[in-house]
């Protein structure tokens, strides 16, 4: 209730001045419900976004987990980034009963990507290259168990040390980013299966996280594993451990770095990968948001980009 005094309005108390603020607020034209931890929510709703986002018509609404979901809402679009059988059920129910929701990314479709072993075939399976540069993965081993075997596995897939050694599976544990770098023949049996072992290629310390939304590419540089050279590579031995390389806090795009080094891929050649992997990974799995992490080497002018991991862009 109101009154008017001397031309005034006077509210009777704050919940009816809110009420009467939001009957002048338009209704938004988007809300995206999102689930996310609450490490990613402080990362990324920041308020210049979400300020952004209501200019834009978009209204991002969080997600209550003590709650079903089924009677929150109603959304148009569900951003999730949280893991767990639990949840994956909860997600997989409620866009049975909401089609009409888009979800990003579905559940099935971003464990393609979580596997370490999966996630590149795609990118394999192009067999890209043309006059801007090429595109493939590293030479890399799966171990499934029995940490005794990986040496003599290594002798025989022919892998040259020194190895990249990571977790199989990608699930959203710190433990699942961690990486590991064995100098040594000796060494590689002090590792924990399940993993994946890809060569070591030096890159100058940087890598690129290329990211794919729709027609949009973002190129972002990140700072990563150290070069090795032949001394090192003599002098050392046993496995080094790596908690977290590349992420969000290890930006490189401010960073004084040799051009050769800091020097982005090719448009063009970015512009056909994107294009490629969105005809696969949309096509085959409804994958929406998803992109690589990639270093490149330049030789005469000619760029060659490796693919060590596909992502999916929720992460």
């Amino acid at each position: 209730m109101l009154m008017r005094f001397s031309g005034e309005i006077s509210y009777r108390n704050e919940e009816e001045r809110e009420t009467e603020r939001a009957s002048l607020v338009p209704p938004p034209d988007l809300v995206v419900g999102y689930a996310l931890t609450s490490k990613k929510v402080k990362s990324f709703l920041q308020p210049k976004l979400e300020g952004l986002a209501r200019k834009k018509g978009i209204l991002f609404v969080a997600i209550d987990q003590n709650r079903p979901l089924s009677d929150q809402g109603p959304f148009d679009i569900l951003l999730h980034k949280l893991t767990g059988k639990e949840w994956r059920q909860i997600l997989e129910d409620y866009w049975e009963k909401h089609p009409e929701v888009t979800v990003l990314d579905p559940p099935g479709a971003i464990q393609h990507v979580h596997n370490r072993q999966s996630m590149l075939q795609d990118v394999a399976d192009l067999n890209l290259a043309d006059c801007y540069g090429k595109v493939s993965v590293p030479k890399q081993l799966v171990i499934i168990k029995d940490p005794s075997s990986i040496p003599d596995a290594v002798s025989k897939a022919g892998l040259t040390l020194p190895l990249v050694a990571k977790p199989l599976v990608v699930d959203g544990s710190a433990k699942s980013h961690e990486l590991s770098l064995a100098y040594d023949q000796y060494s590689l049996s002090k590792l924990e299966p399940p993993l994946v072992l890809q060569e070591f290629v030096n890159h100058g310390g940087v890598l690129f996280k290329v990211y794919i939304v729709g027609e949009v590419i973002k190129v972002v540089r990140r700072f990563s594993l150290p070069d090795v050279d032949e001394r090192e590579l003599t002098n050392n031995a046993g496995v080094f451990r790596f908690p977290r390389v590349s992420c969000a806090a290890a930006s490189a795009d401010d960073a004084d770095l040799d051009p050769g080094i800091a020097e982005l891929p090719p448009r063009p050649l970015l512009e056909r990968l994107a294009r490629e992997l969105r005809r696969r990974l949309v096509k085959c799995l409804l994958l929406l948001l998803f992109g690589t992490s990639a270093i490149t080497y330049i030789s005469l002018s000619f760029f060659h980009l490796i693919i060590y991991r596909a992502l999916d862009c929720s992460t």
